[in-house]
């Protein structure tokens, strides 16, 4: 099984974006030695608990800074920006580390009316408008674009010999079909909502159109996890991941809490109900108990590949949970 890592960035209380970078960076290096596979930043806007706001910026330092991993993006929201910006950005990336790009693309408004609003500089974008943004994305890395097409003369570069890997990152259905029909990869976010996971990627397999850059469809799922030596220090380690979650569907602070600030809270049954709900998106445990549960869902999913997120207060324990799971899963 193959194991890759998604890193959000997230600033636990105390620290700051310095810190925080330092720490991603860290990371990167850390499991690039365990033997995981690839490593992807996020973008996310207007919050003072996540750092990365530009992964194309991220990618590049965390590159120059590894020697092998794969660096990519989980993942650039394509409906704020120029498909063809994003194709010559990720080209320059894939020229300076040719082989070692992925570019996963999301469909995320990047948060509020008035964020969004910032992003694309006042103009009205529809959302609805993402996969024809993935086919002009595709045809612009690869210049395919057809001669109908208004911007058929225009080429992104610079021209490169290859290009970075294509996945579109997606919670349904729909996100499946899109990925499917333009002949990317495919990343299921299970850490978001795995309640359609399987039909997802059911839909995708069966839908995937073979193209003269990627033959077969290939999937990965994203999932939270907090490995520990025991079932009890996990349980502890995950209570800052907890009310982080909480706090991020309340609309509250962003930054991740201590356990100490955790166990402190007095939860009313309502969030005690939303945390025991959020534990579906998460796998907590022993190394062997996270081994078990993978397999598992690596069945269910029918993939080899699972990107990990930990979000946790404690960067070394972070650390350390990587380290057991990377042992156990015999990297």
């Amino acid at each position: 099984m193959k194991l890759s890592v998604l890193d959000q960035s997230p600033i636990s209380k105390g620290d700051t974006a310095t810190t925080t970078f330092r720490n991603t960076v860290d990371l990167a290096k850390h499991v690039e030695k365990l033997g995981y596979t690839r490593y992807w930043v996020a973008e996310h806007h207007n919050t003072k608990g996540l750092a990365g706001t530009s992964p194309e910026v991220l990618i590049s330092h965390l590159a120059a800074k590894t020697n092998y991993i794969k660096v990519g993006s989980g993942g650039v929201l394509l409906p704020q920006y120029s498909p063809l910006k994003v194709a010559e950005n990720f080209k320059v990336l894939e020229t300076l580390y040719p082989n070692r790009i992925d570019l996963g693309i999301g469909r995320s408004p990047g948060g509020n009316h008035a964020t969004r609003s910032a992003l694309t500089d006042g103009v009205q974008k529809s959302l609805n408008d993402f996969p024809r943004q993935v086919e002009d994305l595709t045809g612009f890395l690869y210049g395919n674009l057809p001669s109908s097409h208004q911007f058929h003369k225009v080429k992104a570069t610079p021209m490169t010999i290859t290009n970075p890997n294509i996945w579109v990152l997606g919670l349904s259905e729909r996100g499946a079909k899109t990925a499917a029909k333009n002949s990317t990869s495919f990343t299921f976010g299970h850490f978001i909502n795995p309640a359609n996971g399987e039909k997802a990627i059911q839909t995708y397999v069966k839908h995937f159109q073979p193209s003269s850059y990627q033959k077969k469809p290939y999937v990965n799922v994203c999932i939270f996890v907090v490995c520990a030596e025991t079932k009890y220090e996990a349980e502890q380690l995950a209570l800052s991941q907890d009310l982080w979650l909480l706090n991020i569907e309340m609309g509250k602070d962003t930054r991740v809490p201590s356990i100490e600030e955790v166990k402190a809270k007095t939860f009313t049954q309502r969030e005690l109900e939303k945390v025991q709900n959020n534990r579906k998106r998460c796998l907590i445990g022993t190394p062997y108990e996270i081994k078990r549960k993978l397999e598992e869902l690596s069945k269910t999913y029918q993939t080899d590949e699972f990107m990990i997120i930990t979000n946790i207060y404690d960067f070394q324990a972070k650390l350390k949970s990587y380290s057991l799971l990377a042992e156990a899963m015999g990297l």
